[in-house]
């Protein structure tokens, strides 16, 4: 068996699967920052709002005022370095620091595509992406043809955990018994062209779309392992993800996975893929003859043994991170305990209503808190239903009116919340103070349970 998993990390195959992937993550990288400063969004969730949601350990992330937009910039410039390959160890470091910190700079904005996104570009700090078809190997005058097998695999397998853990939270009653919450959202798409007022209204849809996509998820890494089954499988991708882009608005999500599953082709196709591309370059008049040198040489490529010890504990907490949920009581999908971080894809509609109530707790005198003079619309609707949010708030709160000159201040919340369909229930225990409750990994024992059981993942 030793001989066996030694031989796996000493076998070499051609490195033009992370030349394109490196490509193509770049490209897409840079598209997706051009959009979100051509919607405003810079300015609208980063620079409008007075008070940002932290990630636990991270209060001290806070965006940068006007120079925010100036983030944005260097995270767009470093990845367009990625992905022409010059200076790619700093570029992606770069890349990755800007991009993740973007990412902290909010909990509101919080999107599992934007972790995958955070924890690919960590990965690829480790991976030779540059060993061909870049301006590296042009600038070294030295390319390389072959790189250890376990660098391209290790994204194969990343990209795996996602689809897997994806397909196997929605074995779920609420997913697969009551087809919640799609019956929710597609029932709302009336307005599709031809279907939107037939098709979409019928039940059977609803179950059909719930069971499809549960066995989509499961089953699409295997697909696309197998040759005989990868041409299928990726077809699928294709019309699975722009159906999803059709249905919802999840942004670049369904770009970022259709051509991420490239990976999983031979080399010879990435061949091809780099070939049409220098074509392209060609065709716009850019000089690109010497990046046909990485198809040329025989050279392999030697990555450090410290680089692989990363990957493969990286990818053990992958793996391991998706269950700490099972270390806190009741329902997660109500307490959402363990939810971030272990792509939970489309599992819930929830809406919530929290009313907060400042208090003098010597003289019991109180008032209530307009949240539209403190939040944005899109703050308020996320932290309406998500605990740690609400507590990070009356925390806030509490210390803002303590600036104000208010004595003794507790803050309380009225807060009630509906999950997948159901009738609103109590959320918060109305008798906790925020103020005495602090943010921990620990049970957050003050939130209500849940009425209802939803069995499975």
């Amino acid at each position: 068996m030793k001989n066996g998993i030694a031989n796996y990390f000493n076998k070499q195959t051609n490195a033009a699967p992370l030349a394109v992937f490196r490509l193509l993550f770049g490209l897409l990288m840079l598209i997706s920052i051009i959009r979100f400063w051509s919607k405003g969004w810079i300015h609208s969730l980063y620079i409008e709002p007075s008070f940002q949601f932290s990630y636990y350990g991270f209060d001290w992330v806070k965006p940068l005022g006007v120079y925010t937009y100036f983030l944005f910039l260097i995270c767009g410039v470093s990845a367009f370095l990625v992905a022409i390959g010059y200076k790619y160890r700093i570029s992606i470091l770069v890349f990755f620091l800007s991009f993740t910190y973007i990412e902290l700079m909010d909990k509101t904005t919080y999107l599992n595509h934007y972790y995958f996104i955070s924890v690919v570009s960590f990965m690829m700090l480790f991976l030779p992406c540059n060993a061909q078809f870049s301006v590296d190997a042009i600038n070294r005058k030295q390319s390389y043809k072959l790189v250890p097998n376990w660098t391209i695999d290790s994204l194969k397998l990343i990209l795996g955990i996602v689809y897997f853990y994806a397909g196997l939270t929605k074995i779920n009653s609420d997913w697969l018994l009551n087809a919640m919450p799609l019956k929710l959202w597609l029932k709302s798409k009336y307005d599709l062209p031809l279907i939107g007022q037939t098709i979409m209204q019928q039940e059977w849809f609803s179950f059909f779309m719930s069971w499809g996509g549960m066995f989509y998820d499961l089953s699409i890494p295997f697909l696309l392992l197998f040759r005989k089954t990868r041409s299928y499988a990726f077809i699928l991708v294709v019309a699975f993800h722009i159906a999803t882009r059709i249905l919802f608005p999840i942004g670049m999500f369904p770009y970022i996975m259709i051509l991420s599953t490239i990976i999983f082709f031979d080399s010879d196709v990435h061949q091809k893929i780099l070939r049409f591309t220098l074509k392209i370059l060609s065709f716009l008049k850019i000089k690109s003859e010497k990046l046909c040198i990485p198809l040329l040489q025989k050279n392999n490529y030697k990555v450090r043994y410290s680089s692989l010890i990363i990957i493969v504990v990286f990818l053990f907490l992958q793996v391991f991170i998706p269950w700490r949920s099972l270390l806190y009581p009741g329902e997660l999908f109500w307490n959402e305990q363990g939810y971030r971080f272990s792509w939970r894809v489309m599992l819930m509609e929830k809406k919530g209503s929290s009313v907060f109530k400042i208090v003098n707790s010597k003289t019991n005198s109180f008032f209530y808190v307009n949240n539209d003079d403190f939040l944005t619309p899109v703050q308020q609707k996320q932290m309406s239903f998500q605990p740690d949010m609400i507590l990070e708030y009356g925390h806030y709160l509490g210390n803002h009116f303590k600036s104000q000159g208010h004595q003794n201040v507790a803050v309380f919340v009225e807060s009630y919340v509906s999950l997948n369909g159901r009738l609103s229930q109590q959320f918060i225990d109305p008798s906790a103070n925020l103020m005495e409750l602090k943010e921990s990994f620990k049970h957050k024992y003050w939130i209500k349970p849940l009425n209802d059981e939803i069995k499975g993942f």
